[in-house]
């Protein structure tokens, strides 16, 4: 049965009970304005009580059996799959995502619970001969990973159920407890997904999802209770953090402007097609959306023209509206940050091909030519529907253009020839290179992450459980 997210304003899930103590904030859309839903933000006591349960709660959960915590994910991603259309339309009313785009990322919530569940049940260990000298003669040992212990989870706009569900799903694939901060402009997306683990079954207080400030927030960073922080965000906010964290572990999934490698040897048509998807999706509100796109001069001036005309085909509007590619940008100070950027490349001698302009928070899909690295289109994060497309003549010129970034997350490239393809495997400075296709391929299990600054640690169901789990030895003398 659908429920009303605009019914009544949602309380922060705190040790299995829902609090509704707070002030209340309504949540906007992005696109008119219009409120669609409101929460009570937590409370500095509330923050408090939920590391206690966090903590009392791992007392439980890190001596639950594999199975046990398999049966709670598959739950989980059973309750998702139920609820799927509540899911995506409260993802497209307040973070403004088209629909269709909504349902997709509830599709890979689904899919991102049941790796973890298939997870779960993979955490292995080593055996470790040890005899390797005279004096060691019948020992042996063996290695096995115990969870970490609660942790802190920051999340943002763009993802509302998939990048929570990231942090969540690993974290009781391996025992651990949570206290979870979900975006501002986002939070009923993560409560309904706390609903859903509340009633799977996990057991309370292991989760806790509290809307707060972020003042409130530098609680569960610097409390040395939280074992971990896992945040996902902007490169300024997750470097900060991380400063702030104390002893914790730290993992960070942050920023980029990826860029892109078509060779003359590719199959154009096909990379047109790759680059408006994966840089046109959610208004390019991605970290690994195409932001710089680099073609070989030979085959330039045929791709620009067929990448213009696709991107003047997509249509921006309402995203509850089925047939809408481009919704709004999350605030309207983004769009206008966004059309500020590219009027002041164009000042400086960038050539426009289409777009360049907003409605609102609505920014037209464009596109730049003529632009040069140091313009804030290619050197900064534009996280929005603009994207530059520039010649190159010399293949390992174009692998510089990429790495001149302070950013490095994915970067892909469009060649059939292996050479120049592990030439830039080898040569890119990014957490992963995508081969015949966009950075912006990202399946749910796969390791993601970056280097510089696009954050540390990785991601991905058997990466993140890693993370969030600590090896222990035990050595055997059995003469």
């Amino acid at each position: 049965m659908s429920r009303d997210i605009t019914a009544s304003p949602k309380g922060c899930l705190v040790n299995g009970k829902w609090l509704s103590r707070g002030l209340v904030t309504e949540i906007r859309s992005p696109y008119d304005g219009r409120v669609v839903g409101a929460v009570h933000l937590a409370h500095r006591d509330e923050v408090e009580l939920a590391i206690d349960a966090s903590v009392r709660a791992f007392e439980i959960t890190k001596k639950l059996g594999s199975f046990e915590r398999k049966a709670v994910l598959q739950n989980i991603a059973a309750i998702i799959e139920n609820r799927h259309e509540e899911f995506a339309r409260s993802i497209a009313l307040e973070a403004g995502k088209p629909i269709r785009t909504s349902r997709a990322e509830v599709d890979r919530a689904v899919f991102t619970f049941t790796v973890a569940a298939e997870e779960a049940t993979r955490i292995g260990g080593e055996y470790l001969p040890l005899d390797w000298q005279e004096f060691t003669a019948g020992r042996w040992g063996i290695e096995k990973r115990f969870p970490l212990g609660p942790v802190a989870a920051i999340t943002p706009f763009n993802f509302p159920v998939n990048l929570v569900a990231h942090k969540i799903a690993p974290a009781i694939a391996a025992g651990c407890t949570m206290v979870l901060k979900p975006a501002p402009q986002t939070p009923l997306t993560a409560l309904m997904l706390a609903e859903a683990v509340h009633e799977a079954g996990w057991p309370a207080g292991a989760l806790n999802v509290l809307p707060m400030s972020n003042e409130e927030a530098s609680l569960i960073v610097s409390d040395d209770r939280l074992k971990m922080l896992s945040f996902t965000g902007s490169a300024t906010v997750g470097w900060q953090l991380n400063a702030k964290s104390g002893k914790k572990r730290v993992v960070l999934e942050l920023g980029g402007n990826a860029g892109v490698l078509i060779h003359s040897d590719a199959n154009v048509d096909y990379a047109v097609e790759r680059c408006v998807t994966a840089g046109f999706s959610y208004s390019g509100q991605s970290c690994i959306s195409v932001q710089r796109i680099l073609v070989h001069r030979p085959v330039y001036e045929r791709f620009l023209e067929n990448f213009v005309a696709h991107v003047q085909k997509l249509k921006s509007g309402d995203p509850l509206d089925e047939s809408t590619d481009v919704g709004p940008l999350i605030r309207e100070q983004d769009a206008i940050r966004a059309v500020d950027w590219v009027e002041r490349a164009l000042q400086a001698g960038a050539k426009l091909l289409t777009g360049g302009s907003r409605k609102g928070s609505v920014v037209e899909p464009t596109v730049l030519t003529k632009t040069t690295p140091t313009m804030a289109v290619n050197c900064e994060e534009v996280f929005a529907p603009v994207k530059t497309v520039e010649p190159y003549d010399d293949f390992d010129d174009a692998i510089a253009q990429i790495n001149d970034s302070r950013y490095g997350l994915q970067a892909g490239i469009f060649t059939n020839d292996a050479r120049l393809l592990f030439r830039a495997y080898n040569e890119l400075e990014v957490g992963g290179v995508i081969a015949g296709d966009v950075p912006t391929f990202r399946i749910d299990h796969m390791p993601y992450g970056g280097v510089k600054d696009s954050g540390r640690g990785r991601e991905g169901l058997r990466y993140a459980i890693q993370e969030m789990t600590e090896p222990k030895l035990l050595v055997m003398n059995l003469q």
